[in-house]
């Protein structure tokens, strides 16, 4: 569009026609992408960038119309739209081997499901849910394209394929003159990052709350909002198909993974809470809470100070209500659900192989290659690597980056992340010693409970209740500080090593987030699992953190570390939960009020569609990396540590449900419209989830083994109980030790005594299996401790084996690919091969009959000017 055309546009009356399209103003061409910058009269660079690069896009085919700045709401704004014609289409089609259809699909649909009248209440409309006929499909050839169901050209490709093919040409159109022969200089990526332009983004096809006026745009927007974004449609289904049209298949294959995930929880959020509610009916059947209870028990045991000095002599019986609520969650059903959700994880993994499989024949990503789309060269590899060799492929330099060069970027950013992972650990360690310090303090808090301000807590908050949960919090704030430090950094990094291609950039940052994010939000879950209470030492001779520091190791409760260990789970995960839903919606909101608050008062139809979705922000190439990295973080809290809290995935599965909702608000209100890309799987995560299972199964054992106390209870109750029933009678007693009182240091004596402590008290009990002071053997572990170790160590060996043997099963058993989707692919591939047989014999029957009557009726192929090379190099 020349100048002159744009200043005739700009002058007629803004009220003749409205804004809010996504057409051109001749209502006929589509905008397929739009680019926006600010001309910056002083500086003549950019100005020549961008007269360049627009000139070569026309070159090339597409059709531009520029909205003059005096249009847009700022008045400094420019907004370059772009059309591109089927010539266009067709071609970068064919060079990108996007798949249409040829052919009705003639397979019948024998998928009924048994009382299917019982999800009616979940279901979509129809024409929701399957916006589009089902096709068998090929990849398209331009010289053959009577070949394909072409009815209308310019509704053949669907916008998101339109854009994908426009930012194609974007992404490797050069913004140097000829003669100038800079090849380095291509790509919008490099005109953003260099400020040319000030963003690029394919329109929304209309306003989320409402239809277009447009009787020939498709308002899928609104459909999407309407049927998807809202809250209340919670318990309907996704419309992953119109997703999967709008968005693209990456976006697409996230929320199908998502909604997968989030479906299979509630399997497991049920066992859940029947093992939880187990424990709630077999309250009163708790022999050994009974016990701490009793006055006649628990009431005349004096246990041993639980630190140096500020710790005085207790009762057993003021952890009463500590050791009942332990029960909830430390019981015989926390054995099944651990060995439930190792299973449970295995069908998870490879119902999902089975459910990616469907989804890759359903979106034509069978024979799908990533290369074609995303194995191109970053900008910032070009840029930065000032290197040259020749490419074996295309016979020409390309830019490379130096092995030296190469090894000593990856070192140093290697020691940044163990660096940064020292930092978590050494955060751990502080909170460790803030416990240890702190837990003095508390405990000469509370350790009168008649004191008027403790009178209606003091019977329910411990000191190791009130160390814990005060510890977690402020875990949980170092946690997400360090975390906000630390993607930053990790960008950096990531940057700094300079990956060739988008893929390896994804990988890299990746790996680094995950190995960063994993140790910062389970170290401190993994240390009150497998390290509190198991190096304490015992009285007389107990074990100090920083070897001669006055800080004493930790003990655990009398109740176990079960608890503890809950209640760290709970703070974190839902702690991260919760501020990551808040941060999700409330930010972008803010954002897009703050940014478009003037607009607002305009009238619709001067509020262009460009100039809305400009206001809107930006989904970035990284948008989908965190939601993936937020959603495996939350599977590693609910399968590493589930045999601690059962409600996990309860939790989850509640959170999930508003997660998805939140995650399809904000896209298709917040955020621009992202460019529609292809992947046929949801990438590196499925090794992490697959990695993250194994580990599991580990875990869980060992905190059932050792963080549990369901061990030492059958031990006791199958060998060492003194009583003929089969019962839990006599267990605390035989679970403490004693200790004479006359042998503490002057060190460990505490300062002050309890009302009714006097001089017949001459012994205390600690937690552990040792001889008695007045055996020859005293205070050594005795034999009861050795056949639980034993019996720890056996239970983890065989449920380990148990679980690997049934998930291995299970896997070998469940195909990854569905037989009728193996069934469906074949066909799919004859058909192709028998339809383009039948296509060139009656096109060589059509020509032989030309030849005989000696006439040639065949037009040549127009193709765009374009060389050879930058059409095709992409896809060698």
């Amino acid at each position: 569009v020349t100048e002159s055309t744009t200043l005739h546009w700009s002058a007629i009356d803004k009220q003749k026609y409205s804004k809010d399209s996504v057409f051109f103003r001749d209502g006929v061409r589509r905008i397929d992408f739009v680019l926006s910058y600010i001309d910056d009269k002083d500086d003549q660079r950019k100005q020549e960038r961008r007269r360049v690069y627009e000139s070569n896009l026309q070159k090339v085919g597409l059709e531009l119309e520029t909205e003059d700045k005096t249009e847009s709401e700022d008045g400094k704004t420019y907004f370059v739209k772009i059309h591109a014609p089927w010539e266009v289409l067709a071609t970068y089609a064919d060079v990108l081997k996007i798949k249409v259809p040829f052919k009705v699909n003639d397979i019948p649909d024998n998928s009924e499901i048994p009382m299917n009248w019982l999800s009616t209440p979940f279901r979509l409309p129809g024409h929701i849910m399957n916006p589009e006929p089902d096709y068998f499909t090929a990849p398209f050839n331009k010289s053959k394209s009577d070949f394909f169901l072409i009815e209308d050209k310019e509704t053949f490709f669907p916008p998101s394929t339109r854009n994908r093919i426009v930012y194609y040409i974007l992404a490797r159109c050069p913004y140097f003159k000829d003669e100038c022969g800079d090849r380095d200089k291509k790509g919008i990526k490099r005109l953003l990052n260099n400020g040319t332009y000030t963003a690029a983004f394919p329109l929304h096809d209309s306003r989320y709350w409402t239809k277009s006026k447009d009787p020939n745009c498709e308002s899928e927007r609104f459909s999407l909002y309407k049927y998807w974004a809202k809250f209340f449609c919670f318990f309907k289904e996704q419309p992953l198909n119109l997703v999967r049209k709008y968005y693209g298949e990456k976006i697409g294959i996230y929320f199908a993974w998502l909604g997968f995930y989030t479906e299979m929880l509630f399997f497991a959020a049920v066992v859940g809470t029947i093992c939880f509610v187990y424990g709630f009916l077999t309250y009163d059947d708790n022999e050994w809470s009974k016990e701490i209870c009793s006055e006649e028990i628990g009431g005349n045991i004096v246990m041993c100070p639980l630190c140096d000095q500020k710790c005085t002599y207790w009762r057993l019986n003021i952890t009463c209500n500590s050791s009942w609520q332990s029960h909830l969650f430390d019981n015989v059903a926390t054995v099944f659900f651990a060995i439930f959700m190792g299973i449970w994880v295995t069908l998870f993994l490879e119902f999902w192989k089975r459910r990616q499989a469907r989804l890759e024949y359903e979106w034509d990503l069978v024979d799908f290659e990533e290369e074609q789309q995303q194995l191109q060269l970053r900008p910032e590899y070009e840029t930065k690597c000032t290197n040259r060799k020749l490419n074996r492929i295309t016979q020409e330099m390309e830019p490379y980056l130096p092995i030296t060069s190469k090894c000593a970027r990856i070192c140093l950013s290697g020691a940044t992340v163990l660096l940064w992972i020292s930092l978590i650990i050494a955060c751990i360690i502080g909170v460790i010693a803030y416990r240890l310090a702190v837990y003095a303090s508390f405990a000469s808090i509370m350790k009168n409970n008649t004191a008027t301000n403790l009178d209606v807590v003091a019977p329910y908050v411990t000191p190791q209740l009130a160390t814990s949960v005060t510890a977690s919090c402020i875990n949980f704030v170092i946690i997400m500080i360090l975390n906000l430090l630390y993607e930053r950094v990790a960008i950096k990094i990531t940057d700094m090593e300079i990956p060739k291609t988008h893929v390896e950039y994804e990988n890299k940052l990746t790996v680094k987030m995950f190995l960063f994010q994993f140790v910062n939000y389970y170290s401190s879950c993994f240390y009150v699992a497998f390290f509190k209470g198991k190096f304490v030492g015992y009285p007389g001779n107990y074990t100090y953190m920083f070897g001669s520091s006055k800080l004493r190791n930790e003990e655990c409760e009398p109740g176990g570390c079960l608890i503890e260990l809950t209640t760290q789970l709970v703070i974190v995960m839902t702690g991260k939960q919760v501020w990551g839903n808040i941060q999700e919606a409330l930010v972008p909101w803010l954002m897009n009020w703050w940014g478009s608050r003037k607009a607002r008062s305009h009238p619709e139809s001067l509020y262009s569609r460009w100039e809305q979705d400009y206001d809107l922000q930006g989904f970035g190439q990284l948008g989908l990396f965190y939601e993936y990295l937020e959603m495996v973080i939350q599977f590693g809290f609910i399968t590493l540590f589930v045999a601690s809290f059962p409600l996990a995935p309860l939790l989850a599965l509640i959170n999930n449900i508003i997660e998805v909702r939140v995650d399809a608000w904000k896209l298709t209100t917040q955020f621009r419209r992202p460019v529609a890309a292809k992947a046929h799987s949801i990438g590196a995560w499925e090794e992490i989830l697959g990695g993250m299972a194994v580990l599991s199964v580990v875990t869980n054992a060992f905190i059932v083994a050792f963080t549990s106390d369901m061990i030492p209870r059958l031990v006791y109750m199958y060998a060492y109980r003194t009583h003929d029933e089969l019962n839990m009678k006599g267990y605390i007693n035989n679970s403490l030790s004693v200790f004479n009182i006359s042998q503490f240091s002057l060190e460990e004596r505490p300062e002050e005594y309890p009302s009714w402590f006097n001089s017949s008290v001459t012994t205390c009990r600690y937690r552990d299996y040792r001889y008695p002071p007045d055996d020859k053997k005293r205070y050594e572990h005795n034999m009861q401790f050795w056949h639980i170790l034993a019996a720890k160590l056996a239970f983890i060996i065989i449920m380990e084996h148990v679980v690997f043997m049934v998930k291995f099963f299970v896997a070998w058993m469940i195909p990854d690919v569905p037989s009728d989707v193996r069934a469906r692919v074949k066909r799919e591939r004859y058909l192709v091969q028998e339809y383009l047989h039948n296509y060139e014999v009656e096109k060589l029957r059509i020509q032989l009959s030309q030849n005989s009557n000696n006439e040639c009726t065949c037009t040549p192929m127009i193709y765009p000017s374009l060389s050879k090379h930058e059409v095709l190099s992409e896809c060698l």
